[in-house]
């Protein structure tokens, strides 16, 4: 079967539709700038740190699969490396969140959010905060971020595709070298990137939980778009879906499960220890979200993105149906999107929930580019590591 494989053609249908309605969605985006420019902040930086998310988490797994010297997920490899690889699109499209900084960070100059502190409040964001709240570190870090993920990212793609034409054994060990080494450094990027991009929103609060919770999301995220991605590989002979078996997708699903419950135990240690701790400068944070017009949505994330998906995902016949899994895939998805809303929009609107329509306009316009990148680079690979040294173990993986 692994014979039948060829390269990925880039086909029209999928690629050009999506960097169409990218380029719409960023248009309509930058058109709201104009009307509303603090709201359209918001909404884009909730959708650019939803994709991004995926991508960098895509990358991760790779590089924790390389370090575990994981056989069964082999075929299915080829689809995160190319989620990872689309990493370089988003240093275009952080071009955003930068114009937007004055209406998203109240430590940035020249930013109407101060006038919302108190003078204590600005004394200590000022004295305490400003080495490193400040404008010109705050995008040294990033160059640092997207310089790390770009350039393990590149390495481990550029290595898997080259296999494919010689299949040579060191460019395995390359790969399994690199992974290990770079995982300290993809974590802490990762997290330190959750901390100005979100956190920040609110200076004064702090939790250094705040990254896990983040990337704990964004890990869920990136199965439930492999398994979507895969499942609609199947039919296309050129294309890996037909090669992946129902014990993969029941690995799939496991993974799943296991994500859903570690985000519930990151999200219940980070709420624990500010409760505990109960200090002036944190406790606001989960007010807002608990007392105020948000509670509802906070209660509903408990058993939405916890209690249900936990419970469904715990049947072993539910997990091995493609549909099912599919179904769950667009859910949590969708759920994870609410959760970024929670995250980020009480620094709009600590009232309560409330909507805006460059909500939806960044969110089309941010995935739509990214998704239509990502294809754009898999074109002329083959969607499969087809001489790979432990791809005919994983294409005879079985359920131990």
């Amino acid at each position: 079967m692994i014979a039948e494989v060829q390269r990925y053609s880039g086909t029209p249908r999928l690629m050009v539709p999506a960097f169409g309605l990218g380029a719409l969605g960023l248009a309509a985006t930058a058109a709201g700038a104009f009307v509303d420019p603090r709201a359209t902040a918001h909404s884009y930086l909730i959708a650019f740190a939803y994709w991004v998310g995926i991508a960098v988490a895509s990358l991760i797994m790779v590089a924790i699969f390389h370090t575990a010297k994981a056989k069964w997920m082999t075929v299915l490899r080829r689809a995160m490396e190319s989620m990872a690889v689309s990493i370089p699109i988003f240093v275009v499209l952080f071009i955003g969140v930068a114009l937007g900084l004055k209406h998203l960070y109240p430590w940035v100059p020249g930013s109407e959010l101060a006038k919302e502190f108190t003078e204590v409040e600005l004394g200590h964001l000022g004295h305490k905060q400003h080495g490193y709240l400040n404008t010109p570190f705050f995008f040294i870090r990033q160059a640092i971020y997207f310089g790390v993920w770009i350039f393990v990212s590149q390495r481990l793609h550029s290595w898997s595709t080259q296999q494919d034409e010689g299949g040579q054994l060191e460019l395995t060990v390359k790969q399994r070298f690199l992974s290990p080494g770079s995982l300290p450094f993809l974590a802490l990027t990762i997290t330190f990137a959750a901390f100005d991009w979100m956190m920040s929103l609110t200076p004064l609060w702090q939790s250094t939980i705040y990254g896990v919770y983040y990337f704990a999301g964004s890990f869920l995220a990136a199965f439930c778009v492999l398994t979507l991605a895969t499942i609609n590989a199947q039919g296309d002979k050129n294309l890996y879906g037909n090669l992946v078996t129902t014990a993969h997708y029941h690995n799939l699903g496991k993974l799943m499960l296991a994500f859903v419950s570690f985000w519930a135990y990151i999200a219940f240690s980070q709420f624990l220890l500010v409760w505990i701790a109960n200090l002036p400068e944190e406790a606001p944070w989960y007010h807002v979200r608990i007392f105020g017009g948000w509670q509802n949505l906070s209660v509903a994330l408990f058993f939405l993105q916890f209690l249900f998906p936990f419970a469904v995902l715990l049947s072993r016949n539910f997990k091995l149906k493609q549909r099912n899994l599919a179904v769950m895939a667009v859910y949590l998805l969708t759920i994870h999107l609410v959760d970024l809303y929670w995250l980020v929009w009480p620094a709009y609107n600590d009232h309560g929930p409330s909507f805006h329509w460059t909500l939806i306009t960044a969110f089309v316009g941010v995935g739509g580019t990214s998704v239509g990148f990502a294809l754009f680079r898999a074109r002329g690979k083959y969607t499969v590591p087809v001489k790979d040294p432990y791809i005919a173990d994983s294409l005879r993986y079985v359920q131990p």
